[in-house]
């Protein structure tokens, strides 16, 4: 380009103002480091291009530990709460996950406010079309001509990274909701050595509220209190909104039955690989032929728009064969769509390529984030934006890096789980994925990682205080709990008869009550009659502690376990090919990924327990000999 001009020095160029990019600029900026935000339309800032919600299984989890690092993600959103319900309550504890409904324009603005009044940061439309190394710093170059010399760059580009959206037989190059793609950076990604894939995913159709006959369908209300996602909320948050829900038919699969060798997914339009958990309505049809209906919700968008969302039925079919099988389903008979259902396709990279930290191995000062490094959902892409953005500024300060690990958070989990076993489809976080869940759950997100955000910088003052305040109230209580005897009586027996557990006929220890799985503090409130008045998050986590006690004891000797073999550290400059005894296999996964200790490599899909044990003892012979060492 002969037009290029210097636009001035960086610390920290973010590409990208979707929930990654937000995390990402705003962490680097609140640690001091000059920050800029590139987006290339300043109106798609913060935007939820698919469904107009926050949280959900695992997802939910994810929220509450950004907020306790001292992340935006969970603040807003309860900013924005239409309603609110907690998940899977009918579950242990581990699994109840908090999910919100929001208003998501005014989500996206609050987002771009925060961005806009942050120190350190400049949010800047424009777009990036190019990447260049320069020594120990990369050249940001935009469409317009602008250079900016900056010491980190995170990619943040969502699904705008050569974006193609298809319907039917139309395909064109596309963002989501309209935007323009970035269309020439997938080329300097690729010149810079960076394997990039096509991954898919969906959207449902946005249909006007008074086309609804919403008379005859299942109301889903809120739940009452209303739980909040961010330990800092103080207000009162309520329900404002309602959901329904609704069923497909036979006629709705017939319609699309017969239109289906007109969907681009089948047609073979789409190169991309989509969403194993969250299919289109086309796949749900074809990949469950004997299942007669499938449950969709319709939620509203917010509260100044008649838009409501009707999640569970995406689809790339063409715009009337959507509006055909829409107005199949009860409620939706004279339905009338105002977006379209679309499927789009995107580049992303290989994570595999990417440290701990976010960081490309082989690129220094260069980071991932969000859906660019596989993943899908904006609570997975804040995560990783928040991780990149912490490390990007750390790395820029000679700081140690923030790596969290699988028994810390779920944070840590799903990083672990992009760069060890890579992926195949976007990939999704669920409870199931952590085998630490009992430990991980959301009502001690604060517990666990509040200490880390204070540490790094990003808890303030006023914050901090509260959350030590916390802790100490939740220590006394459990302590109240375990020494606190309770006679036996008339009143305590009938309540626990009532409840369908064992009456009492000597003394017991409050804390022994609440143990039963049958017996809540609610229970309890006639005969505890000096408890103190605190608020419902601690005696929910004081609850759950009790009644989990000896599960979480020995998960937590699982944890110490683990972390003894994660602090086996490998050294950087293995070369794996020369250790006799590694399969091939395992040697060249290895030398992929570059696991950074003994826990990593073992979780690596292609090495077995056998190749560990010659890494182990490979590894012993390296730290006695002090030099790089064979295996015989």
């Amino acid at each position: 380009m002969d037009n290029r001009y210097d636009a001035g020095m960086l610390d920290v160029a973010v590409v990208g103002a979707g929930h990654a990019g937000i995390e990402a600029g705003l962490a680097a900026a609140r640690l001091g480091c000059k920050t800029a935000v590139f987006t290339i339309n300043l109106d798609a800032v913060g935007n939820c291009p698919c469904n107009p919600s926050i949280g959900g299984t695992a997802k939910g989890h994810l929220v509450r530990e950004i907020d306790a690092l001292g992340g935006e993600m969970g603040r807003t959103a309860d900013a924005c709460t239409l309603q609110s319900r907690m998940l899977n309550l009918g579950k242990g504890a581990a699994v109840h996950s908090l999910r919100a409904q929001i208003d998501r324009n005014h989500y996206a603005r609050i987002m771009k406010h925060k961005l806009e009044q942050c120190p350190n940061l400049l949010l800047r439309q424009a777009e990036v079309v190019d990447l260049i190394p320069d020594g120990s710093r990369w050249r940001v170059v935009t469409r317009l001509g602008a250079v900016y010399s900056c010491g980190a760059v995170i990619l943040c580009t969502g699904t705008f990274l050569g974006g193609k959206v298809f319907v039917g037989d139309v395909s064109y190059e596309s963002g989501p909701d309209g935007m323009f793609s970035s269309a020439f950076l997938p080329d300097s990604l690729r010149r810079l050595g960076i394997s990039l894939r096509r991954f898919k995913t969906g959207t449902p159709a946005r249909v006007l509220k008074s086309s609804i006959d919403t008379s005859g369908l299942e109301v889903q209300v809120g739940d009452q209190p209303v739980i909040p996602f961010s330990f800092d909320t103080e207000d009162q948050l309520v329900n404002r909104e309602v959901c329904y829900i609704s069923w497909t038919n036979e006629r709705t699969h017939q319609v699309i039955r017969e239109n289906i060798h007109r969907s681009p997914l089948y047609g073979g339009s789409i190169e991309g690989i989509g969403p194993r958990y969250c299919p289109s309505i086309e796949d749900k049809v074809v990949r469950f032929p004997d299942k007669s209906r499938h449950q969709l919700f319709i939620e509203p968008c917010g509260v100044d728009t008649e838009e409501m969302y009707l999640q569970g039925m995406s689809s790339s079919l063409p715009e009337e064969v959507q509006r055909d099988f829409y107005r199949t389903i009860p409620g939706l008979e004279h339905v009338e769509m105002m977006r379209s259902a679309y499927a789009i396709e995107y580049d992303c990279c290989d994570p595999l390529e990417l440290a701990a930290t976010l960081e490309f191995q082989d690129l220094p000062g260069l980071y991932g984030a969000g859906q660019f490094n596989g993943s899908s959902g904006y609570e997975e892409a804040a995560a990783q934006g928040l991780v990149a953005g912490i490390n990007a500024a750390l790395k820029l300060q000679c700081k140690d890096p923030l790596i969290l690990d699988r028994a810390g958070s779920y944070i840590g989990t799903l990083i672990d789980d992009l760069i060890t076993k890579g992926v195949s489809d976007p990939y999704r976080m669920m409870t199931s994925r952590s085998e630490y869940r009992l430990v991980l759950r959301q009502d001690n997100a604060d517990e666990r990682l509040t200490p880390v955000g204070r540490r790094l910088g990003l808890i303030s003052d006023r914050r901090w205080k509260k959350f030590t305040q916390k802790q100490a109230a939740k220590q006394r209580e459990l302590y109240r709990v375990k020494n606190t005897h309770l006679p036996p009586s008339e009143a305590l027996n009938q309540i626990l008869v009532s409840r369908g557990t064992s009456p009492v006929s000597t003394g017991v220890k409050l804390g022994e009550l609440l143990k039963r799985p049958q017996i809540s503090y609610q229970d309890l409130d006639g005969v505890d009659c000096d408890r103190p008045e605190l608020p419902l998050e601690i005696l929910e986590s004081v609850e759950i502690e009790l009644k989990y006690e000896g599960y979480i004891r020995r998960q937590k000797a699982g944890i110490e376990e683990m972390r003894r073999v994660e602090s086996k550290i490998l050294p950087n400059n293995i070369n794996y090919q020369e250790i006799k005894g590694l399969r091939l296999e395992a040697a060249e996964k290895l030398s992929k990924v570059r696991p950074q200790n003994i826990g990593q490599a073992r979780r690596i899909s292609g090495v077995s327990p056998a190749d560990i044990s010659v890494l182990m003892i490979w590894l012993a012979v390296y730290k006695d000999s002090g030099r790089n060492a064979e295996v015989e």
